[in-house]
């Protein structure tokens, strides 16, 4: 009996995270080298494989990069890694289950490291923290790891984790205690900040930015403390309190800007995440006819298992907002077009000799929105679209389930999924400082 008791209770956890043990303990993949070419882009950089780093990961960018700590002791971009798969939705991780992939400052020690792992290699990122639990946030084995399957945890691919464990094994070996590892929901852009202005979430990712905007422009690791249900760092000094007073000036006014020129709020929908463009360009071409992933042999050979491959094809969806943060009600343009034939049958007219002759149907359509019909009568748009607008209607934050849902259904339009940009490579990508 209690045998059934502890398989349940791994079986639980197993589902709930990404739980990581099993992998035979011979295997030497661990003491993979750091590869020539990384190597290479470090002399370049003026860097060395025994200095220390920090990690920095973005969700709606699905990217990953590590920074190496110079003798001036501030930090500078190595190299930005493509995720092959997170899951949930933009938002931090609350509970255990909720697939959700954390957001905050963590910390990593060598004894998070995984050489065993089930996922290739592993590191533990630290959920959850001391701000998750002040919130009494839940759950935990959330991992960067390989293969390209997720519930809650950056899959990098076997190849890149097996990179990024050589790079951290060497600096832990060189005597680095700890590395950060700072996650956040998107790059703090002025244009992201617009667009999600109206997120719940927006208060903490606010926070967030804080601490990303004394990294910017110390380019040393921040101290993070938790105080009042905040994250606080370590501004003291005039002159860094001043420059990131200055920073959040600029950054607000640029904001506001895009707002005034037009920058709709707008509220992501992931089916289950995201994979960077560079692997939706690679899993293209394994596209079955009816539009599903096929992962066959082939493509587990290449990036392992793939978690949920139907949500990968087409990204989020991409939903506008209105400035109460509810989906915003759109009229289709057909409808609009066809606006005038929504007009209740005119008694036969007679000829009133002080009234202007009435506009053409088309300028009248093109000049309004179309008229609400007859009393009782279903408007047209209406009897035409079927209400297309309710799929998607809701600002709420990201789903509490197992499984991404649909919000309670509002009015409200849907856009296309985002569009990818200009394909890059699956492989790490090295970016200049």
């Amino acid at each position: 009996m209690m045998k059934r008791i502890a398989l349940a209770a791994s079986l639980t956890l197993a589902l709930a995270a990404c739980q990581d043990d099993g992998f035979s303990r011979s295997s030497t993949r661990h003491l993979t080298p750091i590869p020539a070419a990384t190597m290479a882009l470090m002399s370049s950089k003026g860097m060395s494989k025994t200095d220390p780093i920090l990690i920095r990961a973005y969700k709606k960018e699905s990217e990953m990069e590590i920074w190496k700590r110079g003798s001036d002791g501030r930090y500078a971009l190595l190299k930005t890694y493509p995720v092959c798969r997170w899951s949930g939705q933009l938002g931090p991780k609350t509970r255990e289950g909720d697939r959700q992939v954390p957001e905050g400052f963590y910390t990593v020690s060598p004894s998070q490291m995984n050489p065993n792992s089930a996922y290739y290699l592993s590191f533990d990122t630290g959920y959850p923290n001391a701000f998750d639990r002040s919130l009494g946030r839940n759950g935990g084995d959330i991992m960067v790891h390989g293969s390209c399957s997720s519930r809650g945890c950056f899959a990098m691919t076997d190849e890149n984790i097996a990179e990024i464990y050589a790079i951290a094994r060497e600096s832990f070996a060189s005597g680095q205690r700890a590395f950060q590892f700072q996650s956040y929901p998107f790059r703090m852009t002025a244009k992201n900040l617009a667009q999600h202005r109206l997120d719940p979430n927006i208060g903490f990712w606010k926070n967030l930015k804080e601490g990303s905007d004394y990294f910017e422009i110390t380019k040393e690791e921040p101290r993070v403390a938790v105080a009042g249900g905040r994250y606080q760092f370590n501004a003291s000094e005039a002159a860094i309190a001043s420059a990131m007073a200055a920073k959040r000036q600029k950054d607000e006014q640029e904001v506001a800007e895009l707002v005034a020129h037009g920058e709709k709020p707008v509220k992501l929908v992931y089916h289950d995440g995201d994979s960077h463009e560079s692997f939706r360009t690679a899993l293209a071409d394994a596209m079955g006819s009816d539009g599903s992933l096929v992962v066959d042999s082939r493509m587990r050979n290449k990036f392992g298992a793939v978690s949920r491959p139907e949500g990968l094809s087409s990204g989020p969806q991409q939903i506008v907002l209105d400035e109460t943060g509810k989906a915003k009600p759109e009229l289709p343009s057909t409808a609009l077009a066809f606006a005038s034939l929504d007009q209740s049958p005119a008694a036969p007219a007679k000829a009133a000799p002080a009234e202007k002759p009435a506009a053409p149907a088309a300028k009248v359509a093109a000049a309004a929105p179309a008229p609400a019909g007859a009393p009782g009568e279903t408007p047209f748009y209406k009897k035409m679209f079927n209400g297309i607008g309710d799929l998607f209607g809701s600002s709420a934050a990201q789903p509490t389930t197992d499984v991404a849902q649909a919000a309670p259904a509002q009015p409200g339009a849907v856009q296309r999924p985002v569009s990818a940009a200009a394909p890059r490579k699956a492989h790490a990508v090295a970016v200049a400082n």
